[in-house]
């Protein structure tokens, strides 16, 4: 229960501030409720059975809300192209579910390498789906636990790489602007920049497996 008590605290932390410039703070605790959100969504369309209750997520709501659906719609789009790359994710990686630092090392590898050559939405939007097919991963595994340390890890990630760059932006609703001008063009320009991930994503299985050779 005291998992659910720390979601409900964050869920209220993230709903209010988009009216004013956020916080570090609120930054990853807004990262972290729309990974769970987006994790969320991923085991239901997979159609595995979550037995966890207290690791859900509360709905976002308000800004917050239209933020995560951008972000599972621009998901959607990514994973569509490449499926495979977002998928079995543990398999790829060749790593064991059963030890927490394992994955934790696993998962920060593959964000490092994801944004080695810069930050874009089409990046970011990549780490969220890295990290759903990860957690996917574990629950059909039967280590639901682990889909908490997906999400801390991706909060820790955006604090240490991706917070300054938030802030340039305004915060997470910045996001929005890939999907409100309907121009192909810029449509492409995201989609292009998401697809240049692959390349760091496929690089990062190589390092993560490299120590094990």
């Amino acid at each position: 229960m005291e998992v659910l008590r720390r979601s409900s605290v964050f869920a209220a932390e993230v709903m209010e501030v988009f009216d004013r410039s956020p916080t570090d703070k609120e930054l990853v605790s807004q990262a972290k409720a729309l990974c769970r959100d987006y994790i969320n969504s991923r085991l239901i369309r997979a159609g595995v059975s979550w037995s966890k209750p207290e690791y859900n997520a509360p709905v976002p709501g308000g800004k917050l809300a239209e933020v995560s659906t951008i972000l599972l719609r621009l998901g959607d789009e990514l994973e569509y192209i490449r499926p495979n790359v977002y998928r079995n994710i543990a398999r790829q990686l060749n790593i064991s579910l059963h030890s927490e630092t394992v994955v934790m090392d696993a998962f920060l590898a593959v964000a490092a390498q994801i944004f080695t050559a810069g930050i874009t939405w089409g990046k970011v939007v990549s780490l969220y789906a890295v990290a759903a097919g990860l957690a996917v991963d574990c629950v059909r595994h039967a280590q639901p636990a682990m889909v908490h340390t997906i999400v801390d890890c991706l909060g820790e990630f955006v604090r240490k790489t991706l917070v300054t760059w938030l802030k340039r932006r305004g915060g997470w609703a910045d996001i929005t602007k890939c999907v409100v001008n309907t121009d192909p063009s810029l449509r492409s320009h995201w989609l292009v920049a998401a697809v240049c991930s692959f390349g760091h994503f496929l690089k990062a299985i190589f390092f993560v497996l490299l120590p094990e050779r």
